[in-house]
């Protein structure tokens, strides 16, 4: 651990090295430097992050290679609909000598030294997995064999099915509001990165592929450190202050503001969300944002960089809207930037 000198200088030595982090993930994911940025500031920010988007398009192996270039230790597990909590926590089977044996599960295999857990398929698993899940995410701690274990380093990522809607079960409020951002993987709009991972031969064995992430480039206990070293140490002004709050009421009262969307009611649109602590998750994103770009001040184009991947998932709609949420909530957002004048 570094000899603290001041919180400029370290912060200075910290955000060469975040990006380092982030070139050493772009060197084996091809064409998603948004989506590596997002989990960069989510890294920092030392917040849970909920990957969607088709199969096959990366997520696993952005986040082995996320896990390698962090440090610690990496687990995952599959959702399946018959998967219990207990699964998580240890594994039950017959030794070679015949005995039942009881070893640990995927949470309690690595100790304390956890540092990313991915959980694929998370809607694949019952509401029970969710709530064990949920209390992982809020107090990096489990219960088991009549004891509390803690992780104080974890880090959860999950993804989430969208195509199959079968033996599924959605994440209830509570959860996805535990998640930092939801981030869309999508397919890399560049072509000659589209070129590279369907015919440059690197990118088809990813176990070889990883092996080139120098691994441990930060240490996951200083991590803690710094992310608060962060929120301390990158200012808000009374200005910018003023306009997230303006940003907040627009997207919870858009017919107030003047906003409208064609062929929707405003006023029944939106129901509820963009909570405070919704509103503070934005805030210690938009501080990250500043840190990785040099600045000591967040700026309005901090705050707009990530609202969507913090924001939009925590703003509720009218059930007769739900099949469009999508693009209806996008739509909603980019018209509060457009109607909420920035300083």
């Amino acid at each position: 651990m570094r000899v603290v000198r001041d919180t400029d200088s370290v912060l200075s030595d910290w955000q060469q090295q975040a990006l380092r982090f982030e070139r050493e993930i772009g060197t084996v994911v091809l064409g998603q430097e948004r989506v590596i940025r997002l989990l960069t500031i989510a890294t920092f920010a030392r917040g849970h992050v909920l990957l969607e988007g088709d199969v096959g398009v990366g997520k696993t192996t952005l986040l082995r290679a996320l896990a390698n270039a962090i440090g610690g230790s990496f687990e995952r597990i599959e959702g399946t609909i018959d998967l219990m909590p207990a699964d998580l926590i240890y594994h039950a089977h017959l030794g070679e000598d015949g005995r039942p044996r009881i070893d640990p599960g995927p949470l309690l295999r690595q100790g304390e030294d956890l540092s990313v857990f991915f959980f694929n398929e998370i809607n694949r698993a019952r509401p029970q997995v969710h709530s064990l899940l949920l209390r992982l995410m809020a107090e990096r701690s489990v219960s088991a064999f009549n004891r509390d274990y803690h992780f104080p380093h974890v880090q959860v990522f999950a993804d989430r099915n969208r195509v199959e809607r079968e033996e599924t079960f959605e994440l209830p409020a509570a959860a996805r509001d535990r998640f930092l951002m939801e981030v869309q993987v999508a397919m890399p709009a560049d072509e000659e990165a589209r070129r590279a991972l369907v015919f440059d031969t690197r990118f088809h064995n990813v176990d070889a592929l990883l092996t080139e992430v120098r691994p441990g480039g930060l240490d996951p206990a200083a991590l803690e450190t710094v992310a608060r070293a962060i929120q301390s140490g990158i200012r808000t002004s009374d200005t910018l202050e003023s306009y997230t709050l303006a940003l907040w009421e627009a997207i919870r009262a858009p017919s107030r503001f003047g906003i409208t969307i064609d062929g929707v009611d405003m006023n029944r649109l939106v129901q509820g969300g963009a909570s405070p602590r919704g509103m503070s998750y934005l805030i210690r994103a938009a501080r990250v944002r500043a840190f990785l770009e040099g600045r000591d001040m967040v700026v309005p184009e901090d705050l707009r960089a990530v609202f969507p991947e913090v924001m939009a998932h925590r703003i509720f709609i009218d059930p007769v809207y739900e099949l469009r949420r999508e693009g209806l909530v996008g739509e909603l957002i980019t018209r509060v930037f457009e109607r909420v004048p920035a300083p």
